[in-house]
């Protein structure tokens, strides 16, 4: 009897690992296990569906649920939702919600990739219909139909995160009156606060109603209560984040990790026996913290999901970690980050100084320049490039890849300064951007041994 294989989760990671190990091992008998109606798909395009610039959910779409079966001989379960996982048994209990109807199958190895599940706080009303969350093509399809069935004309977002500010933007294109809220000083926590703020006036500009340092206290059938009084809404938009959905990992008595995401070594194995994790439900590690951290990302998810599979299928592979890159883009202004903020520098420990210049994403004199502010964060002492950040116009962000790579490989900001960049007027000024910070961050260090700096 073939040795059995059973995924639990359907997108990235999960059948990125299903694909690898049919690759390595054709004798496989492949299970995978996904309690929506979707596989494989691009869930951070959920926004540009909502906004119209993307066509369909179906566009998000890289391989159905049939293709799987009939290209690589994959057993895939649609609508069928994992319970519980007895690993004494290798065994789980499934929901099959087709049929309603609970069965038990039996694995020999198990991968665990149940992804993440959007925040939701336990307050009054956040069961009402028209509050909620996307994280999935299921959560997606909800959200257009509620949406275009109440003809939504007042949108309130609360939380000013990655989804938020891109759900925000997606409401606009529909015409709605958008309220963004927050309960922090800024937007974007995952930025410093000096950059975040560099967001806001392109918020402002395009009529979102920004609000920050409001605490929402409750939900009402028209409405989001706060400290500050009732706003009104048509419908809520959840964007407080993620956490990973690893209570099926838990319950089983399997040991967790940073944030409560699933505990995994480099291979992606749990210390349990036979049952590996991979993606928004499993941790990483962070190259410049050196700490175990949870990232809820596409990349990380699939990359890992590859490294699974390939060990499934029989072959080695190891997935060294991440530094932190992200990059997104709201209206006309472009976000990225990668490596460490200050406060995350603070945190691991570092003493570190800072970059930061404002330039523009072309020559100054070229048309179509616009302007664009880069920030570094390096080490104190050795001058190692620790993190940075940036906020512009038009091709800007798509640079925090070189920071990325110059961080991956612990290059310091005199290594940047000296990297063989390509210029052309159309494209950046003779010092891209990325060399300007780094040969002001070179002064700070410089600086910083002579007695100064964190």
């Amino acid at each position: 009897m073939a040795e059995r294989v059973v995924v639990i989760g359907g997108d990235a990671a999960g059948m990125s690992a299903a694909s690898g190990a049919r690759r390595g091992r054709p004798d496989l008998e492949i299970v995978v296990l996904e309690k929506g109606n979707w596989t494989s798909y691009a869930a951070c395009g959920i926004p540009y569906v909502v906004s119209g610039a993307v066509d369909s959910l179906d566009d998000l779409v890289a391989r159905t649920p049939q293709e799987f079966r009939d290209r690589q001989r994959i057993d895939v379960r649609m609508r069928h939702e994992a319970m519980a996982i007895d690993p004494d048994r290798g065994q789980l209990e499934i929901r099959d919600h087709e049929h309603s109807r609970t069965i038990r199958i039996g694995y020999d190895q198990l991968l665990i990739a149940t992804g993440a599940r959007p925040i939701r706080p336990d307050l009054p009303g956040i069961d009402l219909d028209h509050v909620r969350g996307v994280q999935t093509l299921d959560d997606a399809q909800a959200l257009l139909d509620l949406a275009k069935g109440r003809n939504c004309r007042k949108v309130v977002v609360v939380g000013g995160g990655y989804i938020g500010l891109e759900m925000a933007e997606a409401f606009l294109n529909w015409g709605a009156e958008v309220t963004l809220l927050d309960s922090a000083p800024q937007v974007m926590r995952t930025l410093d606060r000096d950059m975040a703020d560099r967001i806001l006036p392109e918020l402002e500009r395009r009529g979102v109603d920004v609000r920050l340092n409001q605490e929402v206290t409750g939900f009402e059938p028209r409405g989001v209560v706060t400290a500050g009084g009732e706003i009104a809404a048509d419908l809520v938009l959840l964007g407080l984040g993620v956490t990973p959905n690893s209570g099926l990992a838990a319950d089983a008595g399997m040991e967790l990790g940073a944030r409560g995401s699933v505990r995994v070594d480099r291979r992606q194995r749990t210390p349990t026996d036979g049952v590996w994790a991979a993606g928004d439900c499993a941790e990483t590690y962070h190259l410049v913290s050196r700490r175990p951290i949870h990232v809820a990302l596409g990349t990380v998810a699939n990359k890992a999901g590859r490294v699974a599979g390939a060990n499934l299928g029989g072959g080695y592979a190891t997935f060294p970690g991440v530094v932190g890159t992200a990059i997104t883009r709201i209206c006309d202004t472009e976000i990225a980050r990668t490596g460490l903020t200050e406060f995350e520098a603070t945190e691991a420990g570092f003493g570190y100084v800072t970059a930061t210049v404002d330039t523009h994403t072309r020559a100054g004199y070229f048309p179509g320049a616009r302007p664009m502010t880069v920030k570094m964060v390096a080490e104190r002492e050795t001058g190692r490039l620790l993190g940075t950040q940036i906020v512009g116009g038009d091709g800007s962000a798509k640079r925090i890849d070189t920071a990325a790579t110059a961080i991956t490989a612990q290059m310091t900001v005199a290594d940047v300064v000296d990297l063989d960049l390509s210029y052309a007027p159309p494209f950046s000024g003779v010092w891209d951007a990325i060399a300007v910070a780094a040969r002001v961050a070179v002064r700070e260090v410089e600086s910083a041994r002579s007695g100064g700096g964190r």
